[in-house]
């Protein structure tokens, strides 16, 4: 019995020993989870890049004095074609994703359009127009969501242009203003995309007021012909791809 109550007390005084064994071990160490990161595009910096696109040309003609009394409208007609070019600029965006700039952008165009003159109907002829390039000086202001920028443009805009009439019968160029640059305004917004640290793509609209302007036209022998009042305006979209010479991304914490 003796022995008994000995071996009893001892498996006792294990089992109430291993639990105080196990609190005398020390706590697993902490380690603190690391910061989130958060990286934040920035488009700041000199920027060079290419477009292109389609173009749509507004053109009305009113032939006035001395060959009408009265201004008398010859038509309209829209010259249509593709555009391609390049733009350089500047931004700079603060700290609430805010982002200004300037760009300045020169394009080659083909917009050809022509209607029959409502006018001039004996013989027959034909009035047509075409922009071999244009211009864009603009401001730009725009919010950036990171890596996307919305922004809205408005500047002066310039059109090479030039102006003929066409016998309708035979084709053959009766007159001509020979090629002239208008100046205007114009309105856009875009939205651009950042894919690289810097390098961007991006979609724009861009519509171009032209003041109204007259023109003489002459032969090719360069007498008189007419001379008409012709107002116009375009309508651009275009595909932009763009390097900026900026910084990199920034980590924000």
């Amino acid at each position: 019995m003796k022995k008994f109550l000995l071996t009893t007390v001892g498996l006792v005084a294990l089992g109430m020993a291993a639990p105080a064994s196990a609190a005398d071990l020390a706590a697993r160490p902490y380690t603190k989870a690391p910061p989130m990161v958060a990286a934040v595009y920035d488009w700041s910096g000199f920027y060079i890049g290419g477009n292109g696109g389609w173009g749509s040309s507004h053109n009305c003609w009113d032939v006035v004095a001395p060959f009408a009394v009265v201004a008398t409208a010859e038509g309209c007609h829209n010259a249509t074609g593709g555009v391609a070019g390049g733009q350089i600029g500047y931004r700079f965006q603060n700290s609430s994703g805010w982002v200004f700039g300037v760009e300045a952008q020169g394009d080659w165009a083909d917009l050809r359009g022509s209607n029959a003159s409502q006018f001039f109907t004996v013989p027959a002829q034909t009035n047509r127009s075409k922009i071999d390039a244009f211009g864009l000086f603009t401001g730009q202001v725009g919010y950036a969501w990171n890596n996307v920028l919305l922004y809205l443009k408005g500047g002066a805009a310039l059109t090479d242009s030039r102006f003929t009439t066409i016998d309708t019968a035979t084709g053959i160029v009766t007159s001509s203003t020979g090629d002239k640059t208008r100046w205007g305004g114009t309105v856009g917004v875009g939205l651009e995309y950042g894919f690289a640290s810097n390098w961007s793509v991006g979609v724009e609209y861009d519509h171009l007021f032209v003041q109204d302007k007259t023109f003489d036209f002459t032969t090719p022998a360069g007498v008189l012909f007419q001379t008409d009042s012709i107002r116009q305006d375009v309508d651009l979209v275009t595909a932009r791809v763009n390097f900026r010479f900026g910084g990199p991304v920034i980590a924000r914490y």
